[in-house]
């Protein structure tokens, strides 16, 4: 049987604020300790770029450890010859589509979780939880055999459906927590006004709802454009293959072009720091309005 949450009661006065003029003991800690332990973890951070810029940068058989004089064959050599444009196209789609389907079912099934209570909820709840230990490796015999009875293997589809299986566990859960911080007497004005459940939904929720739906989808499309076992497992045809399964190519038993294979992970990596530059305000945001228990 389901049934519906009742709202929760209207939360009591927030405390009283401490009186003001006390130090707290972070503004006592001299500033150099803050300072040289952030430079040291910035230099650990940024050291392996650098390396990474200097291979792709770099004429090939050059020592320096300046890029200079500057190049760019390397990008043109993957974008070309080695089919990365196609690569590139392929992530692109796979990872948008990845990013819709994962945000459009796990809202659906997040708000069933915030908003209704059912027998074996709390089983339910915890079977999503517990799939989060499953390795993706563990799931590859078994989606192999179901996209090989579909006729779906060396297509990008069955990456698209991998992924999104594989994300909407948590996916659904963080999803549920963002929906329980938005006071149920929002919809039920909704109703009152004269619109159904869904109405309300679209209305009064899903604006609300933004920053966390951004959060779950910048990270599916995170995963789905960084993930290697997927596509290299259903995708056989080199012209549906993605970005990860194209950079091991550059890799051989015999020799690896380091070149190469750092412009090749430059194309890979700049188009996530683009996203996550434009989005980070939402994401941080979206998990801080999770975090909080409603």
């Amino acid at each position: 049987m389901i049934t519906e949450i009742a709202p929760a009661p209207e939360r009591a006065a927030a405390e009283p604020a401490r009186p003001g003029g006390k130090r707290r003991a972070w503004d006592e800690v001299p500033r150099w300790q803050i300072y040289v332990p952030l430079t040291v973890y910035l230099l650990f951070t940024l050291i392996p770029f650098y390396w990474i810029l200097l291979f792709a940068l770099r004429p090939a058989g050059s020592t320096s450890l300046v890029p200079w004089p500057m190049t760019f064959e390397h990008f043109e050599k993957v974008w070309t010859e080695r089919s990365f444009g196609t690569y590139f196209t392929n992530s692109v789609y796979v990872g948008l589509a990845t990013l819709v389907l994962t945000t459009v079912i796990a809202l659906a099934g997040g708000y069933a979780l915030a908003r209704f209570d059912f027998r074996l909820k709390r089983g339910f709840m915890l079977a999503l939880l517990c799939s989060q230990f499953v390795p993706g490796a563990l799931l590859l015999v078994p989606l192999f055999q179901i996209f090989a009875n579909l006729r779906m293997i060396n297509s990008l589809g069955s990456v698209v459906i991998a992924e999104t299986v594989f994300q909407l566990p948590l996916s659904m859960i963080l999803i549920s927590g963002f929906i329980r911080n938005v006071p149920y007497s929002l919809e039920e004005a909704a109703w009152v006004d004269g619109c159904n459940r869904l109405t309300g939904f679209r209305i009064v929720v899903l604006p609300l709802l933004r920053p966390g739906l951004i959060a779950v989808g910048s990270f599916a499309f995170v995963h789905a454009w960084n993930h290697f076992l997927f596509a290299l497992m259903f995708l056989s045809d080199q012209g549906k293959q993605t970005i990860p399964v194209g950079l091991n190519t550059l890799m051989s038993s015999d020799s690896v072009d380091l070149g190469a294979l750092a412009a090749g992970g430059i194309i890979a990596a700049v188009p996530v720091v683009i996203v996550f530059a434009f989005i980070q305000k939402w994401l941080i945001t979206g998990f801080s309005a999770g975090a909080v228990k409603g």
